[in-house]
Formats: C-alpha cells, sequence, structure tokens
C-alpha cells in the first residue's frame, strides 16, 4: 500500500499519521514531551525533544502498519518558535515556543523603527505580535548577545525538524509569514524591514511555497528515523496547515481550532488588506490562497489550567478532559451568569496584549464546579466570535463551521459554538486528527497524487454536525455583549497588577 505521512512538531507532543492516497487515515501515533516555563511569561523547549518525540512516534504508526511504501513526507508544526542555530547547525539555546510573551519591548521597538504600525502593515499586512519570531530574534540580539553573535540561521519548530530529516536549512510561505518578517503579499521576505531593524537577512532560511519539495531524507535521516533515503519532503505551519486539513480551503466556511490555542480561520481567494493589525493575514500552502485567522493563546490551555488548578490535590486522580466535561453538562447554557475572561497567558486575538490576564466575572455562592467548567468553555467560545467581529468588515461570512482540535471530540463543545456562532459546526473526516492529517494531504500535493488543494479535500464527509439551539442562540447573544465589554473595562487594571513589583 501506498502512504502519506504526516509529522506535527506540537507544542505538547509530536503526531504521525498515514494516509493512502484516498486521503482515508491508516495508522497514528503520539509522543508526548515537557514544556519549560524558566520565569513567568516564558515558554521554551529543548529541540533535541522534537527529534526524540517525532522519532518515537514515527517508529510508533510504522509498526502498526505492514507492507507499505511510503510516497512523501509533509512536516507541520507550532509556528512562530526561535530555533537558533550556530554554523554547525547547533542548537544554540532553547527554542523560545510560540506563546512566549517576553519581547514586548522589542515588538514595540520593531513597530517604531517600521514607520509605525501603518508603516509596518505595509512591509508585512501584519502585526509585530509578541510571540512572533521577529521579536524574538531582537530580543536575543538585545539580552543574549553572545549566543546571537554565534548564530548562522534561525528556523521554525517544523523546519529544524526537516533539517534533522534532510539536511537541508529551508522555510515555507506559511511558516514564514508568522515570523512578522515576511510580506505576505508578495510571498518573499520583507528584506527592507529586516535591515531596518538591524538583522542580517542571511540569517533567514531560503522560503518556498508549501507544496514544494525543500528536501530528501538523508542517510542521516534514515538511521534517525526509520524513513526510506530520498524520500521528499514539504510541509506547511500548523494553524495554515490544520485549516486545509479541515477542509477548509474556499471562502464561505470557516475553521476553528481548539488546542492549547484557540483559531477562527478562513480561507481567502486574495491577500486582504488587514488595516489595524489584529488578524493574522498569511500565505495558505496553495500558490494562489491566502489565510485570515485570529489566533487566542487561552483554549486547550485555559482547560488544563482549570483541571490543574481546582483538582490537583495529590490524594486525587487528576481529572480527564471529559469528566470536565461532563461537569460542564450539569451546569446550563450561561453558566448560570458566569463568565470567564480567558487570557491566562495574555493574549493576541482579539487584543493583542501580553499583560492581559483573566477573570471569573460574576460568581456567586450558588456557584458550583460545572458552572465553573461550563464558563471556561464558553468564554474560549466567545473569544473566537470576538475574532469574527473582526472578519466580518473584511466581507468574510461564513455559514459553516468545521471544527478541529482536541476541543472538537467534545459534543458539548461543539454545540456552544454553533449556538455562540449562530451557524452548523461539522467535524470532517481526518481533522480530529490536526495538523498531521494535513501535512500528509500537502505531501500528496507536492508529489501530484491531488491536482490542487481544491481535489483533495472534495470527498472529505461530515463526521458529526451540531446545529444551533434558536432558544439558546438569544442567551449567548447577551452574555457575548457582556462579555465583550469586559476586557476595555479591565485593561488597565490588567497592566496594573502586571507590574513587576507585584507579578513575581
Amino acid at each position: 500500500m501506498q502512504v502519506l505521512l504526516g509529522i506535527d512538531i506540537g507544542t505538547s507532543g509530536c503526531k504521525a499519521l498515514l494516509i493512502d492516497t484516498e486521503g482515508k487515515v491508516v495508522a497514528a501515533d503520539t509522543a508526548t514531551y515537557p514544556l519549560s516555563k524558566p520565569r513567568p511569561g516564558w515558554t521554551e523547549q529543548d529541540p533535541e525533544l522534537w527529534v526524540e518525540g517525532a522519532s518515537q512516534a514515527i517508529a510508533g504508526v510504522l509498526a502498526k502498519v505492514s507492507n507499505i511504501e511510503i510516497l512523501c513526507v509533509g512536516l507541520s508544526g507550532q509556528m512562530h518558535g526561535l530555533v537558533p542555530l550556530d554554523k554547525a547547525h547547533q542548537v544554540l539555546r532553547p527554542a523560545i515556543l510560540w506563546n512566549d510573551q517576553r519581547n514586548k519591548d522589542e515588538c514595540a521597538e520593531i513597530v517604531e523603527v517600521a514607520g509605525g504600525l501603518e508603516g509596518l502593515i505595509a512591509e508585512t499586512n501584519n502585526r509585530m505580535l509578541v510571540g512572533y519570531t521577529g521579536g524574538k530574534i531582537l530580543w536575543m540580539q538585545r539580552h543574549e548577545p553572545e549566543l546571537f553573535s554565534q548564530i548562522n540561521t534561525v528556523l521554525n519548530p517544523k523546519d529544524y525538524l526537516r533539517l534533522r530529516l534532510t539536511g537541508e536549512i529551508a522555510t515555507e510561505v506559511s511558516d514564514a509569514s508568522g515570523t512578522g518578517l515576511f510580506n505576505v503579499r508578495s510571498r518573499q521576505w520583507a528584506t527592507g524591514l529586516i535591515e531596518k531593524i538591524g538583522i542580517d537577512p542571511r540569517i533567514l532560511p531560503p522560503v518556498f511555497e508549501s507544496q514544494v519539495i525543500s528536501g530528501r531524507i538523508s542517510v542521516e535521516g534514515a538511521k534517525r528515523f526509520g524513513i526510506p533515503v530520498g524520500i521528499p519532503v514539504a510541509g506547511g505551519g500548523d494553524s495554515v496547515i490544520q485549516t486545509f486539513g479541515s477542509g477548509v480551503i474556499a471562502p464561505g466556511e470557516l475553521q476553528t481550532t481548539l488546542g492549547t490555542a484557540g483559531i477562527l480561520a478562513a480561507a481567502l481567494d486574495h491577500p486582504q488588506d488587514n488595516p489595524d493589525g489584529r488578524l493574522q493575514i498569511f500565505c495558505n500552502i496553495a500558490e494562489n490562497k491566502w489565510h485570515c485567522m485570529g489566533v487566542s493563546l487561552n483554549a486547550g490551555g485555559a482547560m488544563s489550567w482549570f483541571r490543574d488548578t481546582f483538582y490537583s490535590d495529590i490524594n486525587m486522580s487528576p481529572l480527564t478532559f471529559e469528566q470536565i466535561v461532563q461537569q460542564a453538562e450539569t451546569s446550563i447554557a450561561g453558566a448560570r451568569g458566569l463568565l470567564f475572561l480567558p487570557y491566562l497567558y495574555g493574549e493576541r486575538c482579539p487584543h493583542p496584549d501580553p499583560m492581559a490576564r483573566a477573570a471569573l466575572v460574576g460568581m456567586t455562592a450558588r456557584h458550583h464546579s460545572g458552572d465553573i467548567a461550563r464558563a471556561v468553555m464558553e468564554g474560549i467560545v466567545y473569544a473566537l466570535a470576538d475574532m469574527y467581529g473582526l472578519m466580518k468588515p473584511l466581507n468574510i461570512e461564513g455559514h459553516l463551521i468545521k471544527a478541529s482540535g482536541g476541543g472538537a471530540k467534545s459534543q458539548l463543545w461543539r454545540q456552544i459554538q454553533a449556538d455562540v456562532f449562530g451557524c452548523p459546526v461539522v467535524t470532517t473526516d481526518g481533522a480530529a486528527e490536526g495538523a498531521a492529517f494535513g501535512a500528509a494531504l500537502v505531501a500528496g500535493l507536492a508529489i501530484g497524487v491531488w491536482s490542487d488543494a481544491e481535489n483533495a479535500i472534495k470527498n472529505f464527509s461530515h463526521i458529526t454536525c451540531e446545529n444551533p439551539h434558536s432558544s439558546t442562540i438569544e442567551i449567548y447573544r447577551q452574555l457575548h455583549c457582556l462579555y465583550r465589554d469586559l476586557y476595555p473595562v479591565l485593561g488597565q487594571t490588567f497592566a496594573a497588577l502586571g507590574n513587576a513589583q507585584f507579578d513575581q
């Protein structure tokens, strides 16, 4: 049997997945690894964890099948990370990850050098958000000059795995878009901006379209990962590639991802202007397509916080997420008037504010843990609805939501989305498998299994469908209005609480 291998370097683990040439999932396997938080607001990982995780996941998935021929490898991974390498391709420090919040000052400096927000958006069509790779590079230049002087190249996480698989230094347009240093209109590095902020453009890797074969498995890669020498490799950034894997490549449909982060995304036929930069407009995995999304830093991570905070007693077994959802089901729509702002790790969209904080608002003595669990789930969906409010002025309309990520396994969470957005929410073939599935599809595009992106997804079927409940839509409309008013009121308080003398 001929198969395509998708590999996704996630924040908490690596997933390897095989699909056949009809796009059907054959087998999957996952290996987990830890996340380091050396200081408040900092998140890092040792890139060797990704290599070991990929090796384990690939071995696991290959052990589940026999008599296969791998045609191509598709890579995906967490975007915006910084992996600094020296001339010998050795890692200089732990990777700084997408949800790291340390580089607020450097991002502000980049905006100033670019001529303000208007000047920056003219160069890239995106803000320089805290967490983007560009600000991390400047942070390292300012705070770790000795290490910075040794940099020969910088890579995103999945591009580091490509290096270990193939020996090639490369990236592609979707991941490059997430550095904040890429002109998404022309699909090339924003060299003028890069030089203005004092970064040598030569440390940035060559950039290709996502479907282009950007390397082949090397002898060393074959030994390390158990994939035959010479197999071609392509790929894309996880947020973009997962939208494609959910079957969204044409305007008119929306995609939600409830993973560690929360994402609302739509496909575009041309690069829409992004006037205030609160949305992210990236290059899509198809060369004639673009991708619009809002990204909240807080989705599944907020659910983990809820579990770890409320159920961390050493005498108790940790609740599963399914058990948390069961608790939420004991509440009612609107969580009995309890609202949750989910900004536990700062926020990116709709509020690009690293100082944003979480809040439970409306708590009374009658509220129980099920109400809090439901409020957490609803607050995350309200954040997605806030993003949709930003998309509508760009003429982005959605009559259907395709849900993905771990949160899509929850019927309750899908129903909350349907009721908040007022449209059907479906899951599709393979979407529950996440970015690894989209990566495998891109591998097929790279070698011509499918003629184009539309053909790759044309046979997707709906696995589940939640229709909105008319009686609940109005409840959520009113509560979302109250939720939307909270951040403008509390923003200054969040900033004051984030002062160093309090936040230690």
